[in-house]
């Protein structure tokens, strides 16, 4: 550093105390949820000693971005993710979408079919086409892309769970509608690992999860060279709670593991590598995002080449899909939501990624609408045609904050991969429950840091509007698309060959037993066959089994971030006199009903709750409501907490407290969280549930009215 930018640090530093009317500017110093010390002022002296600085856009380390001439060449591709109802609505949404300016798709499946079941099981009847298409067979997939032509669009499928019969009958639904394979282009998400850490959405333990990635890898490789194999996922990490240097250290991690484990299965690295993918969120911190995605892609190109000395340039060249935060968009003062989105879309495209899913303002409590869809999609045409971002590449570049913020998160997430790579990989890591704890305790300190207003958000707990902001949200009829669905398959049932079926099925669960078979190939011969998603998952189950989840959780978090908040004092010391006063605990069960693996909220709630004082429980997921009435039965609740997040609750919470109220459990209370339209609060309310607490709920006031709920309530008969 030169004398005279030693000087004049010296004489900001005198000018700062002097405006702060304090001995230093230490106040000013943010730590940020990731640990890292944000400086009011950086300067070229924090760029000493950084190794990742310099370089061009498109030659490794790729910082700067995977493309030579990023977007002045060609713009993100702009995706909106969709799929609601049955197959024939979402293809009518999806034309409409491509007819105004949509340039990819990005399939949403529901979660009947995440989970592997068709839509006539009896375990699945309050999810079906609710947060997503219904996808039976490759039939309703041939529906799903009728006059969409699979040769010139790029299609993105989140799938993991049954990620084989879902990808087997989007290959034959092409090559019915005339389209090789090898034309194929999109990305299949088949991120399992992800799934055991946060989304939940598996189906066969982590060993055999494993098998199923690495063959679709190999099978890709050979025979559909345009299509990305995985898209390694970080995105429901952050939306769990992770913070940015978890979310990034995890993915990079879960990235190193399926490389070995496609080189485990007899590939070589150059020839799946450079068809992987990634897919990372994007919250409100604004800098910390840009640099997230920089870093991202110099750790790769780093570590693969450390690691696996690929040839290929393009072995080590991370691309990505971004989507904007679901978990920062707020049910309070909604139309805040599309400056949210609009924020987070900016730090997406400044930080250089291949192409962007922007969320609309009304997804904190349901389904986007139409309307609210074209916002959302105009949020990124408007910053493609009018901002100028796309005419210079890698504009903050040589940013002494953003330089010096890359630098730091590399550190921070090589310090969480070495720790990893030291058990043995992210599968160890995954079977010992690390990675999920950690997210756990981060998600805890930020729903402590907002319910102490720590943390700032607008509308929720600073800055509250007293006008009600209405909107129309998007209604799916659930018993009428599952009544849909159950009526085509049984007339694909009627009118296929049992025969083949049955030995296409018979192939693939032999296959299962047989590591020389892949299990991709097998599937597709069964979709021909016209065999189900729920038959081909089934096939492979036998062998495989269906993996369950225990829930740890963990303890003490919220608590002691909010040891000296008045109000957590005030409720703990109220739960303490209830203590002493009935000489026992006030009780709580908290249930997740349906496929919805999303347990973020249930699980901060959970302990939340526990530190509060509560005798707590929390069921394991993917309940039915007579198994979660059962449970009421043995922990006998003061109170039943039902979680929901994928629009089920106006089937599967009445079924529930049915079941509760003819086992005889009249006096137990119910209350509802999560994802749950205001308009639909008189129907569940009508059917017994005593209290509602939507999305920005404070977790010590909900506390705090449910245990007033508790001490007064009425004996029912």
């Amino acid at each position: 550093m030169s004398k005279n930018s030693s000087r004049t640090l010296k004489e900001w530093a005198e000018l700062a105390k002097k405006e702060l009317k304090e001995d230093n500017s230490d106040s000013l110093i943010w730590k940020t949820p990731e640990g890292i010390d944000i400086q009011p002022l950086y300067t070229e002296n924090d760029l000493d000693g950084l190794s990742h600085l310099g370089g061009v856009p498109g030659i490794e380390p790729f910082l700067r971005g995977p493309k030579a001439t990023m977007y002045a060449g060609r713009p993100w591709t702009i995706r909106q993710y969709a799929g609601f109802s049955t197959a024939k609505e979402s293809n009518e949404f999806y034309k409409r979408n491509l007819d105004a300016g949509q340039m990819g798709l990005s399939v949403a499946f529901d979660l009947a079919t995440h989970r592997g079941y068709d839509s006539d099981h009896p375990r699945v009847f309050g999810d079906v086409g609710m947060s997503g298409v219904a996808i039976d067979s490759v039939e309703d997939m041939k529906l799903l892309f009728d006059k969409i032509p699979l040769d010139k669009m790029s299609v993105s499928m989140t799938m993991n769970g049954a990620v084989l019969p879902v990808l087997a009958n989007f290959i034959v639904a092409a090559e019915e509608q005339g389209v090789e394979e090898k034309k194929l282009r999109g990305t299949i998400q088949n991120d399992i690992l992800k799934e055991f850490m946060v989304r939940n959405t598996y189906i066969y333990p982590p060993v055999h999860s494993m098998r199923i990635v690495s063959d679709i890898i190999g099978y890709t490789a050979k025979n559909m060279p345009l299509f990305n194999s995985i898209s390694i996922s970080g995105y429901h990490m952050q939306e769990a709670g992770a913070n940015q240097a978890q979310e990034l250290a995890f993915t990079i991690a879960d990235g190193l593991e399926y490389v070995r484990a496609a080189l485990n299965n007899g590939l070589k690295v150059d020839d799946f590598a450079p068809r992987l993918s990634f897919f990372f969120a994007i919250g409100m911190n604004f800098f910390m995002e840009i640099a997230k995605l920089r870093a991202a892609r110099w750790l790769w190109a780093t570590l693969m080449k450390k690691h696996f000395n690929p040839k290929n340039e393009k072995s080590m060249m991370l691309r990505t899909h971004c989507q904007t935060s679901g978990v920062s968009l707020t049910e309070q003062d909604p139309y805040n939501n599309i400056v949210r989105t609009t924020i987070e879309a900016m730090a997406a495209v400044l930080g250089g990624t291949q192409s962007l899913h922007t969320n609309a303002f009304d997804e904190a409590v349901a389904l986007p609408t139409e309307f609210s869809a074209r916002i959302a999609r105009n949020t990124q045409l408007i910053l493609k045609e009018e901002t100028g971002i796309t005419k210079s590449i890698d504009p903050l570049a040589g940013s002494y904050y953003i330089e010096a913020l890359t630098g730091r998160l590399i550190a921070s997430a090589e310090k969480i991969i070495n720790n990893i790579e030291e058990l043995g990989g992210m599968t160890k890591a995954v079977e010992k429950g690390i990675p999920k704890q950690m997210i756990e305790e981060s998600a805890a300190k930020r729903q402590a840091s907002v319910d102490s207003k720590a943390s700032i958000v607008v509308g929720v707990n600073k800055y509250q509007s007293k006008s009600d902001s209405k909107f129309d949200v998007l209604k799916v009829n659930n018993a009428d698309v599952r009544d849909k669905q159950i009526k085509n398959l049984k007339n694909l049932k009627q009118n296929r060959d049992e025969l083949a079926v049955n030995q296409a099925l018979n192939n693939l669960t032999n296959g299962a037993k047989d590591n020389s078979s892949n299990l991709l190939e097998l599937s597709i011969e069964a979709s021909r066959k016209r065999a189900t998603v729920g038959e081909i998952s089934n096939a492979l189950e036998k062998v495989f089994g269906r993996h369950q989840a225990n829930y740890r959780g963990v303890k003490g978090i919220y608590g002691s971030e909010l040891s000296e908040n008045e109000n957590f004092i005030y409720v703990k010391q109220a739960i303490n006199d209830f203590i002493t006063k009935k000489t026992r605990k006030p009780r709580i069960l908290i249930v997740k009903l349906g496929q919805d693996g999303h347990d973020r909220g249930a699980n901060v709630v959970a302990s939340a709750y526990e530190d509060l004082g509560f005798d707590v429980k929390i069921g394991p997921l993917f309940q039915t409501p007579q198994e979660s009435s059962d449970m009421v039965g043995i922990f006998k609740p003061d109170v039943v907490g039902a979680s929901s997040l994928a629009g089920g609750h106006l089937t599967l919470i009445p079924e529930m407290i049915k079941y509760i109220r003819n086992d005889g459990h009249n006096n137990v209370l119910i209350i509802a969280g999560g994802v749950i339209p205001q308009e639909d609060y008189v129907e569940l309310e009508k059917a017994g549930v005593d209290a509602i607490f939507g999305p920005g709920t404070n977790i010590t006031d909900a506390a705090r009215r449910v245990l007033g709920l508790i001490e007064q309530r009425p004996i029912k008969k």
